[in-house]
């Protein structure tokens, strides 16, 4: 039993009223999607995630975490810390960080978009994700099969695509033919769960051609699912202004590390370090933390994810949903009781 259950049993339990109201009646437990068993080489969390990736590491002044999933972090690693690292990144971040502090660590990686975290530097009054007013909205025919476009990748976008078309609405999945989702290699049956029931289309993102075909299809749609930043976005041509301006009735969901606003917006922030940084951790007796399980902020944040766009929805659209991965860790924490130690 995954260590939330209770916080993914409540999410579950408001998917299911929701989709029942606008379409057809969802439950999450039967599709298989809040956990990767059986899907990955998971060793038991400790110290280090059970995929390996992320690594629990204390600082002068605290505990971070540090995610080395991609090459390109790892080949960053000199440039975050000053110095050589030879074969082994890990040898080097540990002998560098224990002589630095926590917001020093976070903030110079944030600068090279490596995934690091401070140990409970988030927090959340609750489960529900902000519903930012951004368009009029607009009027929906209730015959009319809603269209959903998710442009998101790995877990928690796709997991809110996955409940949308589940309930019966149209969505298609968006991928960039030179990045595409890393998921159909990793995890393909994990993948075919989340994304069975979609339609494929890709492009090239990185031609003018493509980023045409992709607006055509966010101009038309109910529900658009992103995972990048905002930056991000705009390269593509995906601002907010352009978006509303066109789609005044859309429900944005975006999937970010630290949430679309603010300080964090730029931050990169995958599922382990972004539950460090919510506190979604176990303590030891002497009060150094351990991961609880596989990237839980990913899970969470998902079905939070999916909540908000359904409430969207049933408002008219015209809405952001903020969901962000630290932050709902940080709820589920707290849903679950697990105080940080000082």
């Amino acid at each position: 039993m995954s260590p939330i259950q209770p916080v993914l049993a409540t999410l579950g339990a408001e998917v299911a009223d929701l989709t029942a109201e606008l379409g057809r009646r969802v439950d999450v437990a039967e599709m298989r999607i809040c956990d990767r068993e059986g899907q990955l080489a998971l060793a038991p969390p400790g110290l280090r995630s059970p995929n390996r990736a992320c690594r629990l590491v204390r600082a002068a002044d605290g505990w971070i975490a540090v995610s080395l999933a991609r090459e390109e972090d790892r080949d960053l690693v000199p440039a975050w810390l000053g110095c050589d690292f030879g074969g082994d990144p890990w040898t080097a971040i540990l002998a560098h960080v224990r002589r630095r502090n926590c917001a020093e660590l976070v903030a110079d990686a944030a600068l090279l978009g490596i995934p690091v975290s401070r140990v409970g530097e988030t927090t959340a009054a609750g489960l529900a994700v902000p519903l930012l007013a951004m368009g009029a909205g607009a009027s929906r025919s209730p015959r009319r099969t809603l269209k959903v476009v998710d442009l998101s990748a790995l877990w928690a976008g796709p997991m809110c695509g996955a409940i949308l078309a589940e309930m019966g609405a149209s969505v298609v999945k968006v991928e960039s033919v030179r990045r595409p989702d890393p998921t159909r290699t990793w995890t393909p049956e994990f993948s075919r769960r989340l994304n069975g029931r979609k339609s494929d289309l890709r492009l090239d993102l990185a031609e003018a051609a493509g980023q045409a075909r992709l607006w055509e299809e966010i101009a038309g749609a109910d529900v658009l699912i992103t995972g990048a930043r905002p930056r991000a976005l705009v390269s593509l041509g995906l601002s907010t202004e352009r978006i509303w301006s066109a789609n005044p009735g859309l429900v944005w969901v975006a999937i970010t590390g630290y949430g679309w606003t603010g300080d964090g917006a730029g931050r990169v922030g995958f599922g382990d370090d972004a539950a460090a940084a919510g506190g979604l951790l176990r303590w030891t007796p002497g009060g150094a933390p351990r991961f609880l399980g596989d990237a839980l902020s990913d899970p969470v944040t998902g079905l939070a994810a999916a909540v908000g766009a359904l409430r969207g929805l049933s408002a008219r659209g015209g809405v952001l949903i903020d969901a962000a991965l630290a932050r709902c860790a940080a709820a589920a924490a707290a849903a679950c009781g697990l105080a940080i130690a000082r």
